[in-house]
C-alpha cells in the first residue's frame, strides 16, 4: 500500500511549486530587460520594500475587488486540494481489490474531499465573483461593511487548516520520524485524517477518538461564521446600497440569485454551527444530544440535512445567476423570462428547507412524513425546469458564438438538465430505497455540482477577465478546455449513473470485478476533468502577463445587441480614464457572416488542397516515425523494469487478424506511431491548445496517453501500476515532442527552400 500523507503532500508541493514557477517566470519574461551590469543593493532593497507593501497591502485591504479576488485564490487552492483528492480516489478504483489505498485512507479521502470542495471551494469563489462584480453591477461604491467583509474572508484560511490539519500534521510527523524517535512525537504519528465520511453520521463521529475530528468541528464551526457575515453584507448591499436608477424591477438577475443566496445561508450555517457544537459537546463533555439515551442519532441527520439540503442550493443559485447573465450575452439575445426567472429563483429559495428528509428515506422516520417531503421534493423541480425553459428559448434563433464562456454555458445546461431528471427519481421513495447507497447517487449528485456549477465559474472568469486583467486569454486553449471538461464530466458521470443503476454500492474502495472496466472509464473522465482544470489554470496564469492588451472599451461588442451592463460601462470609463481611450461604438448594422473572400474554384481548391494535404502528411509521417523512436525507449525501459508486459502488445496482432505475437504487435505499433497517429495530430491540432505547436504536440500526446494506459493495462497494482502510469505519461511526451519538433524543423526547411527558389 501506498502513504497516503506522502502521496498528496507530495502531489501538492509539485502543484504549488509548477504555479510559482510559472508565474515567476511569465513575470520575468513580461519585465523590460536590463541593459547589462549588476544588481545594485538599492535595487535589491528597492524590490524587497516593494514585495513588503504589496504583501502588506493585500493583508490589509477592503476593497471589494481586493476581497473577491483574495476569495477566488483562495477558492481555487482549496478546490485544486479536493482535486487531488478525488484524482486519488478515482486511481484506487482502477482496481477492484484496495490495492493502492487502504479502506480507511480510501473513507478518509472521500470524507476530505466532500468538505474541501463543498463548503471550501465552491462557496468562496461565488463569493469571491460576488465580491468583485456586484457592487459594479448594482452602481454600488463598494459592499456595505467593508472591513467586516474583510474579516469574512480571513476567517477561512485558518478553517481549512483546522479542517485539513490531520494530513499535515502526518507529514510532518512522516519527517520528524526520520530523526526522532516514536516515543517523543507520538501526538504527530496519532493524528490522522478524519475517514468517517463527510456526512460525519453520529453514533461514528462521537465515539471515533481521533483528535482530528474536534479540530475538523472547529474549522466547519468558523467557515460557518465566515459564511454568515458574508451573507448579511450581501443581503445590505443590495437593499440599501443600489445605485440611482437600479429597481427591484430592473436589479440583474446575479445580484437576485446572490440575495436569494445569501438569505439561505442566513438559516442554514448557524444552524450548522449549533449541531456542530452539540457533536463537540458530546465527544468532550459526555452530553447526549445524538446517543440512544439522549436526541438519537437520527437527530444528528435531521440538523445536518436542514442545512446540508439548502446547501445545495447555496452552491447551486449563483451558478444560475451567472447562466442567466452571461449566456444572453453571446447569443445576441435578451434573456427570456426575467420575471419568471426570479420568481423560481425565490421559489427554490423557500422550498429548499422543506426537502431535507429526502435524503433520510431508508431511515425509521414516520412514512407520513416521508410523504409530504416526497412531495415538496418533485415540486422542487418546477423552479428549475422554468430555469431551463427560459435559458434555452434564450438560445432560440439567437446569434450564436462559440466562445468558450458559450461552451460552458452549452455544456452546464445539458449537465444539469441529466442531472436534475436522475434526482427526480430519487425524490420518489421507492426508487430511493433502492438507489441511495449506489453510484445512481454519486453520478446524479456530481452532474451538478461537478457540472453546471464549476462550468460557470470557469464561464464568469473566461467573461470577465478581460475586466479584470486589462488582458485577453489564450482563446483557443479556453475552447479546448471548456469542451475538455464537459466531455470528461459526462464520461465519468454518465458512466457512474449506469453502474449505480446496475446496483454498484457506493462509498467502497473494493468493488466486484465485473464492473471494473465501467470504473476505469470513470476514472479516465475524471483524469480528463482533471486535465482541463490545470490547462485552464495555466491559461489564467500565463495571460496574466502574456495576454494581449485589450484594447477596446467593448471587449465582447455587448454594445451592439444593447447589453452593455453596469461592469463593462465601469470598465469602459476605467479604461478612458487610465489609457485616455475613446469609447468603442458599435457599427450600425452587423452581419452574422462575412466571407473573407471569394472561392478561388472547384478543380482549383481541390487541388490546392490535395497539394498540401500530401505535403504535410509525408512530413508527418517522418516526425511519428522520430516520435515512435523515442517513445520506444520509454516503453523497453518499462518492460525492462518489469511495469509492462509485452505480452499486451500481441493483442494488437490479433486485433487486426495476424497471429498474437508481441514482435508483430510492436511492428503494427510503430505504424500506427507513424502513419495514424500523425495523420489524427494534423486533423485535430487547429482545435488543440498551445501556442507553440511542441505545446500542442504535448497535449495530444497526453489525450492519447490515456487510451494506451486502458489498453496495454494488465493488472498492474501498487508501485507498478505507478511506474506504469508513469512511463506511460512521460514515453508519449517524448512521442509528442518528436513528432512536433521533427515536423516544424521539416516544415520550415522547406519553407526556406521555397522563399530561395523564388528569390533565386
Amino acid at each position: 500500500m501506498l502513504n497516503r500523507a506522502i502521496v498528496e503532500g507530495t502531489a501538492l508541493a509539485v502543484l504549488a511549486l509548477s504555479v510559482l514557477f510559472v508565474w515567476v517566470r511569465e513575470r520575468r519574461k513580461a519585465r523590460p530587460e536590463s541593459d547589462g551590469g549588476y544588481t545594485t543593493r538599492e535595487e535589491i532593497e528597492f524590490e524587497i520594500g516593494r514585495i513588503q507593501s504589496e504583501v502588506y497591502r493585500w493583508l490589509t485591504t477592503t476593497n471589494h475587488r481586493d476581497i473577491g479576488l483574495l476569495y477566488i485564490f483562495f477558492g481555487t487552492a482549496a478546490g485544486l486540494w479536493g482535486g487531488v483528492d478525488a484524482m486519488m480516489l478515482r486511481t484506487e478504483l482502477l482496481t477492484p481489490p484496495a490495492d493502492i489505498w487502504t479502506p480507511e485512507t480510501y473513507n478518509a479521502l472521500f470524507t476530505t474531499h466532500g468538505l474541501t470542495m463543498l463548503i471550501f471551494f465552491v462557496l468562496p469563489v461565488f463569493f469571491g465573483i460576488g465580491n468583485y462584480v456586484l457592487p459594479l453591477l448594482i452602481g454600488a461604491d463598494d459592499m456595505a461593511f467593508p472591513r467586516v467583509n474583510a474579516i469574512g474572508f480571513w476567517l477561512l484560511p485558518p478553517a481549512l487548516i483546522m479542517v485539513r490539519m490531520g494530513l499535515m500534521i502526518q507529514v510532518l510527523g512522516q519527517i520528524l520520524n526520520l530523526v526522532l524517535p516514536a516515543d517523543a512525537i507520538r501526538f504527530f504519528l496519532t493524528m490522522r485524517e478524519v475517514s468517517i465520511g463527510w456526512t460525519l453520521y453520529a453514533p461514528l463521529s462521537v465515539q471515533q477518538p481521533n483528535p482530528q475530528i474536534d479540530l475538523l468541528l472547529l474549522g466547519l464551526h468558523l467557515s460557518g461564521i465566515a459564511t454568515t457575515v458574508g451573507a448579511i453584507n450581501f443581503i445590505t448591499t443590495i437593499v440599501y446600497e443600489r445605485g440611482e436608477g437600479v429597481t427591484w424591477a430592473n436589479l440583474d438577475i446575479f445580484s437576485w440569485n446572490m440575495l436569494v443566496t445569501s438569505g439561505i445561508a442566513l438559516f442554514a450555517f448557524p444552524l450548522l454551527g449549533s449541531a456542530l457544537v452539540m457533536l463537540l459537546l458530546d465527544r468532550n463533555l459526555a452530553t447526549t444530544f445524538f446517543a440512544t439515551e439522549g436526541g438519537g442519532a437520527i437527530l444528528w441527520q435531521h440538523l445536518f440535512w436542514f442545512w446540508g439540503h439548502p446547501e445545495v442550493y447555496i452552491l447551486f443559485l449563483p451558478a444560475t445567476g451567472l447562466m442567466s447573465l452571461i449566456l444572453p450575452k453571446f447569443v445576441g439575445r435578451k434573456l427570456f423570462g426575467y420575471q419568471f426567472i426570479v420568481y423560481s429563483t425565490l421559489g427554490l429559495g423557500v422550498l429548499s428547507f422543506g426537502v431535507w428528509a429526502h435524503h433520510m428515506f431508508t431511515t425509521s422516520a414516520d412514512p407520513r412524513v416521508k410523504l409530504s417531503f416526497m412531495a415538496v421534493s418533485i415540486a422542487i423541480a418546477v423552479p428549475s425546469a422554468i430555469k431551463v425553459f427560459n435559458w434555452i428559448t434564450t438560445m432560440w434563433e439567437g446569434n450564436i458564438r462559440l466562445t468558450a464562456p458559450f461552451i460552458l454555458c452549452a455544456g452546464g445546461i445539458g449537465t444539469f438538465i441529466i442531472g436534475g431528471v436522475t434526482g427526480v427519481f430519487l425524490a420518489v421513495i421507492p426508487i430511493d430505497i433502492l438507489y441511495h447507497g449506489t453510484y445512481y447517487v454519486v453520478g446524479h449528485f456530481h452532474l451538478i455540482v461537478v457540472g453546471i456549477i464549476p462550468f460557470l465559474m470557469i464561464a464568469a472568469s473566461y467573461y470577465w477577465y478581460p475586466l479584470i486583467t486589462g488582458r485577453w486569454y489564450d482563446t483557443r486553449m479556453a475552447r479546448f478546455q471548456a469542451l475538455l471538461i464537459v466531455f470528461g464530466s459526462f464520461v465519468t458521470f454518465m458512466t457512474l449513473l449506469v453502474i449505480g443503476g446496475l446496483g454498484l454500492p457506493r462509498r467502497q474502495a473494493i468493488y466486484p470485478p465485473e464492473y471494473q472496466f465501467a470504473q476505469q472509464i470513470a476514472t479516465v473522465g475524471g483524469y480528463i476533468i482533471g486535465l482541463s482544470a490545470l490547462l485552464w489554470l495555466y491559461n489564467m496564469l500565463v495571460s496574466y502577463w502574456r495576454g494581449t492588451p485589450v484594447s477596446t472599451t467593448d471587449p465582447w461588442g455587448l454594445k451592439a445587441t444593447s447589453q452593455f451592463t453596469r461592469e463593462w460601462q465601469w470598465f469602459e470609463q476605467h479604461m478612458m480614464d487610465k489609457y485616455d481611450m475613446e469609447p468603442t461604438e458599435p457599427e450600425t448594422t452587423r452581419r452574422s457572416y462575412a466571407p473573407e473572400a471569394e472561392p478561388t474554384g472547384l478543380a482549383g481548391g481541390v487541388g490546392t488542397v490535395a497539394e498540401t494535404v500530401s505535403r504535410n502528411a509525408w512530413m508527418a509521417a517522418v516526425g511519428g516515425f522520430v516520435g515512435t523512436v523515442l517513445m520506444s525507449g520509454g516503453l523497453i525501459t518499462a518492460i525492462l523494469i518489469g511495469v509492462l508486459d509485452p505480452v499486451s502488445f500481441s493483442e494488437i496482432a490479433e486485433l487486426v487478424g495476424l497471429p498474437s505475437s508481441p514482435a508483430i504487435g510492436a511492428a503494427l505499433f510503430l505504424v500506427g506511431g507513424t502513419v495514424t497517429w500523425p495523420l489524427l495530430f494534423l486533423a485535430f491540432s487547429d482545435y488543440l491548445p498551445g501556442r507553440l505547436l511542441f505545446e500542442t504536440g504535448l497535449v495530444f500526446a497526453t489525450l492519447i496517453s490515456s487510451g494506451f494506459a486502458i489498453a496495454f493495462y494488465t493488472g498492474q497494482s501498487g508501485l507498478a501500476f505507478v511506474g506504469y502510469l508513469t512511463f506511460v505519461l512521460v514515453s508519449h511526451w517524448a512521442y509528442g515532442i518528436g513528432l512536433t519538433v521533427t515536423f516544424q524543423y521539416l516544415k520550415s526547411d522547406e519553407s526556406l527552400r521555397t522563399r530561395t527558389d523564388g528569390g533565386g
